[in-house]
């Protein structure tokens, strides 16, 4: 019997307990102390994770109650079975072979939506009627594949003499007022599909979005000339969009007092009316266009705010989100809750991802950003509860995961070359994304007053190493340096005795490829193998011996937790032939910042890598706190009871009883 007639399970990507605790502790985070007050729970918040602990495994467990040795999605990306060194990515339901909490529920009559799961949700695995679905397919925001031209800066100035889009050209985000040379920085790759990826340098692989290269627009600010209707004393410039092949013009204009204080855009000089308006300093939402892309044209909504205008009008910076397709459907399951999302609350917000070192741009863009689509997703997921009668819901956010990505590893001075700003101010900018994560998770408090059952969840946390990161660990493909050091993967040389981007496979006998996975250069299994399958154990050995031994020269500690066989670390839910032949964990201290460490990784600044769990509402016991250790994987069983279901067939967890209500 169900104990509980309508829950909401509340993901929020890289929610970290240790880290909510102390805000918790600090008077910060009220909406969700409302939560722990109410409901039931450890003291310490600590819901122990399993590995790697890395956004589409975890989720995926938390969906089906099983480690990833079992349902089979055993990193960030999937490994190509005969070429070391391409992967691919690892987010659809297809390689899931366990069964999801959502398909057992909808089965049992109970109206699902699963809406935004990273890990095993999309396409949809069951053809339920009762079963609604949401994207999944990437960890970043609702309906990203509707993406249709990118975030970019545009800065313009009566110095400027030519107006021209610069791909890629910025990365430091602290951008002088004026720029005549921009060049492209960094490539970055953007292909999700299977590739090829080999790592020199941590910013080659995940370090990167601590230095995003972004496109930069620069225009020429001059007498507004040839207009139907521009102001006395305005002045324009130009504004390029789909990377130069859309242009629109723009005019600066004065307030009563004669000071340059807003601009606005037009589609061209005929029009009487702009549209957009930009008052100075004002996050302007849902700014309706045409994009090209290839050799089509869309209809797509993006944010900007107007950051920087002088008063005399001979100096603009503006921001500009990317744009989304407002007519693209496909991640809809069924359909016609697109559109009816759209007519009733609005559109889906595009992905900000920059910020770097530069604050405004932190708080007033990409953290604005996420506010707007917090607000958004939180009203679609209450629409759909009216409108749809859902009584069960599967929710992830991402914004604190993302958001960290950018200054979590900055939060101790460590001398890197890449922080701008002072230990102290990205605290204070880290701080203010869990302060968003409580808005957020206000605006569904009053759900329990109307009998839900709420679960405060996360897949992992994010840790602020202590030390500098060696490359090992990295998800995004082969991890050279250490490998390098240790004689197990060799580069072949360009013409000055530099290594290039390619393996010598006829010398190389393993390769560190994904977050925790290194895989021998077996004869037979790989293309270019050249270890006998009868020295395969023998290597395992020599590997983690080695992998033991190496020490940080500064430090002198060893940056290797924890390497085991693949056979041996059955133990930690990670092994069978989606997993490499070695396992191996970074130490305390080294991490990347999740994903490459064990659960239990402590950080600075009171961060860690465990999730969170909190719980309130109908069928749990209310101000409770458990001694239990809960694991990720009892959450999907748990759900099952509360909602009196079956439990899914491949689970591996158990039902938290200590917390539910007799």
């Amino acid at each position: 019997m169900a104990k509980a007639d309508k829950i909401l399970v509340l993901g929020i990507d890289g929610m970290d307990p240790r880290y909510s605790k102390k805000l918790l502790q600090e008077g910060k985070m009220p909406n969700f102390q409302k939560i722990v007050e109410k409901g039931a729970q450890r003291e310490d918040l600590v819901m122990m994770g399993a590995h790697p602990t890395l956004t589409p495994p975890m989720w995926c467990s938390l969906a089906t109650g099983a480690y990833p040795m079992t349902h089979g999605i055993t990193c960030f990306n999937r490994q190509n079975g005969t070429k070391l060194d391409e992967i691919g990515y690892n987010f659809s339901s297809t390689d899931c072979h366990a069964e999801q909490i959502w398909n057992v529920t909808a089965e049992a009559g109970k109206k699902t939506l699963v809406w935004h799961w990273p890990g095993g949700s999309w396409p949809p695995s069951s053809d339920n009627p009762n079963l609604y679905v949401v994207d999944g397919t990437q960890p970043a925001i609702v309906n990203s594949i509707a993406t249709v031209d990118g975030e970019f800066i545009l800065l313009a100035d009566e110095k400027i003499e030519v107006v021209s889009y610069k791909p890629m050209s910025a990365n430091d985000t602290n951008i002088p007022c004026v720029v005549e040379d921009l060049t492209p920085k960094i490539t970055l790759d953007r292909n999700l599909g299977t590739r090829k990826k080999v790592l020199l340098t941590e910013e080659e692989g995940e370090g990167v979005v601590t230095i995003m290269p972004f496109d930069v627009v620069v225009s020429p600010i001059k007498e507004a000339k040839g207009w139907a209707n521009a102001p006395a004393g305005a002045k324009e410039f130009t504004i390029l969009f789909s990377h130069g092949m859309t242009r629109r013009v723009g005019l600066i204009m004065q307030n009563e007092e004669g000071i340059y204080d807003h601009a606005a855009l037009y589609k061209s000089k005929k029009d009487a009316e702009p549209y957009v308006a930009l008052p100075f300093n004002v996050f302007v939402q849902d700014v309706i266009d045409e994009v090209i892309k290839g050799d089509e044209k869309y209809t797509a909504n993006r944010n900007m705010r107007l950051l920087e205008l002088s008063p005399d009008g001979n100096h603009l910076k503006l921001w500009v989100s990317p744009a989304l397709d407002i007519n693209n459907d496909s991640m809809f399951h069924p359909k016609r809750i697109f559109q009816d999302i759209k007519e009733n609350v609005g559109y889906p917000q595009p992905f900000s991802f920059l910020g770097g070192s530069d604050k405004v741009l932190i708080n007033d863009c990409t953290g604005a950003n996420w506010s707007a689509d917090a607000k958004w997703t939180a009203a679609a997921l209450k629409y759909l509860i009216k409108k749809e009668g859902i009584e069960i819901i599967f929710s992830h956010f991402h914004n604190i995961d993302l958001q960290g990505h950018m200054m979590v590893k900055y939060l101790k001075d460590k001398d890197m070359p890449t922080a701008k700003l002072t230990e102290e101010e990205y605290q204070d900018l880290f701080e203010r994304v869990y302060l968003q994560t409580d808005e957020y998770i206000g605006e569904f408090l009053p759900l329990l007053d109307e009998g839900w059952t709420i679960f405060i969840i996360s897949d992992h946390g994010q840790v602020c190493p202590e030390y500098k990161h060696y490359l090992l660990g990295d998800p995004t493909g082969v991890n050279v340096p250490v490998m390098r050091a240790l004689g197990y993967t060799v580069m072949h040389k360009d013409e000055n005795g530099h290594d290039t981007h390619d393996i010598n496979w006829e010398k190389t006998r393993a390769v560190a490829v994904r977050a925790n996975h290194i895989y021998l250069n077996l004869k037979g299994r790989q293309e270019y193998g050249i270890v006998d399958s009868e020295d395969k154990y023998d290597l395992e050995e020599e590997i983690i011996t080695a992998l033991y031994g190496y020490r940080d020269p500064g430090t002198g500690k060893r940056i290797i937790a924890l390497a085991l066989h693949n056979k041996d670390a059955a133990i930690l839910g990670l092994s069978g032939p989606e997993c490499g032949d070695v396992i191996y964990f970074t130490a305390e201290g080294y991490t990347m910042d999740h994903g490459d460490c064990l659960t239990t990784t402590y950080g600075y600044a009171s961060t860690s890598v465990a999730p969170i769990f909190a719980a309130a509402g109908k069928g749990l016991k209310q101000s409770y706190r458990t001694e239990r250790v809960i694991r990720l994987v009892d959450l999907a069983p748990t759900v099952a009871v509360l909602a009196g279901v079956r439990i899914p067939e491949q689970c591996e967890g158990a039902p938290i009883y200590q917390i539910i209500e007799k």
